[in-house]
């Protein structure tokens, strides 16, 4: 889904400035940043991957760098297409990498709130938005 994208800078000649990342993209009108979600719609930054999810799986927090959080749960583990590295080691380079076909991005419509009902079924405690660089949050029960 397209949504207005956050943290980003507009300039007089339609040309933006993202700042979501270091990387600090400059994008003039039609292009994407590099991690390839979010584009310069006209001079509005647009993010395409905002309630895409492409994986999901639960996970051991162990296997999370935040082991120590929650040690002993599980974590529903989400992921949307994008990602600002290129690693040449990466093993999930079929989602940082995955691009617009025909206009779409790939992955499932859900919103947030479906997002934690999914975690609380499966009986996770917290929810990792992972599988690219890993945040987590607790999910109060």
């Amino acid at each position: 889904m397209r949504k207005e994208a956050m943290f980003w800078k507009a300039s007089g000649d339609k040309t933006v400035y993202c700042r979501l990342c270091a990387h600090h993209c400059k994008l003039s009108r039609g292009k994407f940043g590099i991690c390839g979600v979010r584009k310069n719609d006209d001079g509005v930054l647009h993010t395409y991957s905002y309630g895409k999810m492409i994986a999901a799986n639960v996970d051991p927090v162990e296997k999370k760098p935040f082991y120590h959080f929650l040690p002993g749960t599980d974590a529903y583990s989400i992921a949307a297409a994008g990602c600002n590295f290129k690693c040449s080691f990466c093993q999930n380079w079929t989602i940082a990498r995955a691009e617009v076909k025909r206009g779409r991005f790939q992955g499932e419509s859900v919103p947030p709130e479906r997002v934690v009902s999914l975690a609380i079924k499966n009986k996770c405690r917290s929810v990792s938005y992972t599988y690219r660089i890993d945040h987590i949050f607790r999910i109060r029960l």
